[in-house]
């Protein structure tokens, strides 16, 4: 999608921010074809509250005209503004380096934006905001740079998330998720189609048995009649070609209809199961554009039916607006579901994927939103349905970079878990509109990827017969706990569920580690180790076909000693013993092997250990059991290599130093009293 972000965010919602009564011939091309419905949102609440944006505007003639460029949203014409200041002058502030990444960025051009995101990290990385940091993740992921793309998408979820739960557990599992996907085997066989011209072809869709409807922007006569630098894409309209059954191309193709053409755009068409009638996405017009308040021209779906062979004209359906766009309409086999995508009040991100009952009487129910399962904060779109799944293309889901294509399969209780198709239907750029047979697994797809003839151009594809292999494997991410920064060089043992080591790797650069080969339906424990860092190990059962993903973390082993009341100690999770019992828990060994680790990395500290009861039972019988838990937390210490000279006393105190309000005069839950059974580990010299 060089100029036109084409075909994808063009009529994902192709928002025209016109002044009123500006006949739409004559803007420039690159105004249209390169916005969505979600455009306007681009440019988020976050974003314009960064702090420097209240710097003061650039006097530069170039800038000042670059800017009114992007406010138009004439993205090319900008960003080589842009470039012209910039190569003038080198330190250029915050806003500038934006609006030059976001102009290559909302045309595509992810190696120029990648270029100019780059400078803005490494210039004003502190006032980058959460949507700063997607768009530069996706340029990352667009130029094949997935181990930074990765980094990046984590601190843009810490970001968005801050105010939620700890968000690593997913990172990790859409890093490993993305790494399945990056070294996957090619799943289908794909062909560019013989249709695809300079400008932007996409959005197919079967008509009948041997016929593709699809939109283009091929042959207009609109911007050829005006004198404008930008008229290299004129309007689309939809043309219909003939399948070659044996090799799926599309040739000759012609204009679909006279009735459905205007001089303004159609795409994203859809058929009911007879054929007889049709739904398309347009520009909003009666005569003329018609426009929000803001003077936004939204998207509409409308519908046409065939009359004695011919389309009437076409009619807009009763949920369209003229204040948000509906488009991308994709009927169910039945015809009894429209989908469809919108930015409409109650949208989850900048468009979602919703869908309507088709009623016998020619009306439709209220638009359901799929869902936060489906939709995400980003782009869905182009949703097409078969009898028994949903494919669409969305950015908000763990994918190769730009757009990519998934599938999710549904049944009476909904829709199951997303999957992205894989390679090569998606690639680094945008794949959209996918469609397929699911009798002969054949389809098409539009993509803006490099070698094509065009902005974006139609490939068929053919998929593949590809024999799965049962294995199971053990992968994860080693990660700080505090910081969540990667781990890189930290050795990593597997371990059988008797504690013999099976294997060791080392950490790469972003932390990974990888297990592969492994038998399946067995338990195995997964240990970290580095040097200045204490150990954590999890348990975890590996199932064949599958593959278990860990989140492993290693700490600091000085962030263990802490001031307490002026008294410096080791602070771990809680030493549990159970009621009337002094032995190590084995949660409790796991504890004192922390302690065991920072004794080892600091050879000359002493300390002495504290051991406490709960009130139940007599204050003499207490004191002694505390004692025999006192001198088990010693003896354990002592065992794993520590010399006894080091810990100075083991003392109990039963139930003198209670930590709630059980001291037997109140009831009490058997957690509340377990929360009094503990030991302390005072540093006495370091």
């Amino acid at each position: 999608m060089k100029n036109l972000i084409a075909s994808i965010f063009f009529f994902s919602f192709l928002s025209l921010s016109a002044q009123e009564n500006l006949d739409i011939s004559s803007l420039p091309q690159t105004q249209i074809s390169n916005i969505d419905f979600s455009d306007s949102l681009l440019e988020s609440s976050t974003d314009n509250k960064s702090k420097v944006s209240k710097e003061k505007p650039s006097n530069s003639k170039l800038i000042q005209k670059a800017d009114s460029y992007f406010d138009k949203m004439w993205y090319a014409e900008a960003a080589e503004l842009y470039e012209l200041a910039l190569k003038k002058k080198k330190n250029y502030s915050f806003e500038v380096l934006k609006k030059i990444g976001d102009s290559y960025y909302f045309n595509t051009n992810m190696e120029k934006a990648y270029e100019w995101y780059d400078v803005l990290y490494n210039t004003y990385k502190d006032d980058m905001t959460a949507e700063n940091y997607f768009k530069y993740s996706h340029t990352l992921k667009g130029t094949g740079k997935y181990g930074k793309a990765k980094r990046l998408m984590r601190i843009y979820n810490k970001m968005e998330k801050k105010n939620s739960e700890d968000t690593s557990a997913q990172d990790l599992k859409n890093e490993i998720l993305l790494d399945k996907i990056i070294n996957t085997t090619d799943k289908f066989d794909v062909k560019t189609v013989a249709v695809n011209t300079e400008y932007s072809d996409f959005s197919p869709m079967f008509y009948g048995d041997d016929q593709v409807v699809y939109a283009s922007s091929k042959d207009s006569s609109v911007f050829k009649t005006r004198k404008y630098k930008w008229n290299d894409q004129p309007f689309l309209d939809l043309y219909v070609s003939k399948v070659n059954e044996e090799s799926s191309d599309l040739k000759n193709a012609v204009k679909f209809s006279k009735k459905i053409n205007s001089k303004y755009h159609e795409a994203s068409v859809t058929f009911s199961p007879d054929n007889e009638t049709m739904y398309f996405t347009r520009n909003n017009y009666k005569k003329k554009l018609r426009r929000d308040k803001d003077g936004v021209n939204h998207l509409k779906i409308y519908k046409s039916v065939k009359v004695d062979g011919e389309w009437e004209e076409a009619v807009e359906l009763s949920f369209n607006s003229d204040d948000y766009s509906t488009g991308h309409p994709a009927l169910s086999s039945d015809g009894k579901l429209l989908y469809f995508v919108s930015d409409m009040p109650g949208s989850i991100g900048m468009s979602d994927i919703f869908v309507v009952d088709v009623l016998e009487n020619g009306t439709y129910s209220e638009p359901r939103n799929l869902g936060p399962g489906i939709n995400t904060e980003k782009r869905e779109m182009f949703p097409f349905v078969t009898d028994n799944k949903l494919y669409f293309s969305s950015d908000g889901h763990v994918g190769l970079g730009g757009l990519d294509v998934y599938e999710a399969a549904y049944t009476e209780e909904g829709f199951e878990e997303v999957v992205n198709v894989g390679k090569p239907v998606n690639s680094n750029m945008d794949d959209f509109s996918y469609i397929i047979n699911e009798d002969n697994d054949k389809g098409y797809f539009a993509s803006n990827r490099l070698g094509g003839k065009g902005d974006d151009d139609i490939y068929s594809f053919k998929k593949l017969e590809i024999e799965e292999v049962n294995s199971s494997a053990i992968s994860g991410v080693v990660t700080e706990l505090i910081t969540g920064d990667y781990m890189p060089k930290a050795m990593v043992m597997l371990l059988d569920e008797n504690n013999i080591k099976l294997k060791e790797v080392e950490t790469a650069e972003d932390g990974s580690f990888v297990f592969e080969d492994l038998e399946g339906d067995k338990k195995y424990v997964v240990r970290t180790d580095k040097q200045g860092y204490f150990v954590d190990s999890q348990d975890i059962t590996t199932v064949v076909d599958e593959t278990a993903m860990l989140d492993v973390t290693l700490k600091k082993l000085q962030e263990l000693i802490v001031v307490e009341d002026g008294i410096k100690k080791l602070k771990t999770d809680m030493i549990y013993f159970n009621f009337d019992k002094s032995f190590i828990r084995d949660d409790a060994a796991k504890e004192l092997d922390k302690l065991v680790a920072v004794m080892t990395e600091y050879p000359e500290m002493v300390i002495k250990i504290e051991s406490h009861t709960d009130s139940r039972g007599s204050k003499v019988y207490n004191r002694y059991l505390s004692d025999k838990r006192a001198k088990s937390s010693r003896d354990y210490i002592i065992s794993k290599g520590i010399d006894a000279s080091r810990i100075e006393s083991a003392i109990g105190y039963g139930e003198d130093k209670l930590l709630n309000e059980c001291d037997g005069t109140v009831r009490c839950t058997r957690e509340q009293h377990e929360y009094n059974r503990r030991s302390e580990f005072i540093i006495l010299k370091m």
